[in-house]
């Protein structure tokens, strides 16, 4: 028996959504035909490729990472290939991108509509993780390409950068730090420090603080970045972010404000992540261009930390 395309789009698809259902609606298939060719794919190898859960469940073992980078690899040249037998045929395909939770209502909705309108016959599942989980979904073949600050990713990525970011305070509209043009974090630290419940995020932060030899005398974890905004609107508090949403407003309607951070400290960087073993297909490749373009437009001097133009608009 010779393994199929078929056989490996099944199975790539399987790995990207860990549930068979799912694999076989975005597929247009049967639950049994993706069950089938992951079970052709095993008795080929004489090895286990997936751990089967209930419900339909499924993840790749270590064994069957080796095999899904490698079929991604072999379905990256077939596109490459049928590429070739059209005059100016615009990219196709498939791919799966995980992104941070707080960047993806931000950014992710634009990027992909002017892929959209580019490159119609793309489609793009996005995930939203944590930085607990987006480094282990990358790993394991269930994201293609990860959109992400640089934390928790694995070293043996590939990355592209698209923008550098300096860190701000966040403070309730009417706190007496926020008529200053810019804060410490000497003086942010006599505030009730409010962080994200993310152990990347809330370690980072408080490296910032030790960098400057300071500490908050009191730190309090929230569960998701716009709770942390409404506690901070809410006078709970103060907060260092690198996300910028438009608008200073809470989910609550109370105002804050953003202020630079005075004291020198190291940019983060947003990134595009995937592996570096793994050929990128036409439809990821353009993707990556449409990333760049569009942070480009939104910073357009990365190395400077200006903060987000709030005139950035998608076509």
């Amino acid at each position: 028996m010779n393994l199929t395309l078929r056989q490996l789009r099944y199975a790539l698809a399987a790995a990207r959504y860990g549930n068979l259902t799912e694999a076989s609606r975005a597929l247009h298939v049967s639950q049994p035909s993706i069950s089938m060719a992951i079970t052709q794919i095993e008795e080929f190898f004489g090895r286990q490729v997936f751990v089967r859960q209930r419900g339909a469940g499924v993840s790749l073992t270590a064994f069957g990472q080796a095999v899904a980078a490698k079929a991604r690899q072999v379905l990256a040249e077939v596109e490459a290939l049928e590429a070739l037998a059209g005059d100016n045929a615009l990219p196709s395909g498939e791919f799966v991108l995980g992104c941070f939770e707080d960047l993806a209502p931000y950014c992710v909705p634009s990027i992909l509509a002017r892929l959209r309108a580019k490159y119609p016959a793309i489609g793009v599942t996005v995930r939203e993780e944590g930085f607990d989980t987006i480094g282990r979904r990358l790993d394991d073949g269930a994201v293609d390409i990860a959109l992400s600050y640089d934390l928790g990713l694995p070293a043996t990525v590939a990355t592209t950068v698209l923008c550098e970011l300096a860190p701000q305070a966040l403070l309730p509209a009417d706190h007496a730090l926020a008529a200053k043009a810019a804060v410490s974090l000497a003086e942010l630290a006599e505030e009730p420090l409010i962080m994200t419940d993310q152990a990347q995020s809330w370690q980072h932060v408080l490296e910032l603080f030790h960098l400057r030899g300071v500490r908050p005398t009191r730190a309090v974890r929230t569960g998701s970045f716009e709770l942390q905004r409404s506690m901070v609107a809410n006078r709970f508090g103060i907060a260092v972010a690198y996300s910028r949403p438009h608008g200073d407003v809470s989910y609550d309607g109370q105002p804050l404000v953003r202020r630079p951070i005075s004291d020198p400290l190291p940019l983060q960087r947003i990134l595009l992540a995937y592996d570096r073993k793994s050929a990128l297909s036409a439809a990821q490749l353009v993707f990556i261009e449409e990333a760049k373009t569009w942070f480009a437009q939104v910073w357009p001097d990365p190395a400077a930390g200006h903060p987000f133009k709030e005139s950035a608009q998608a076509p």
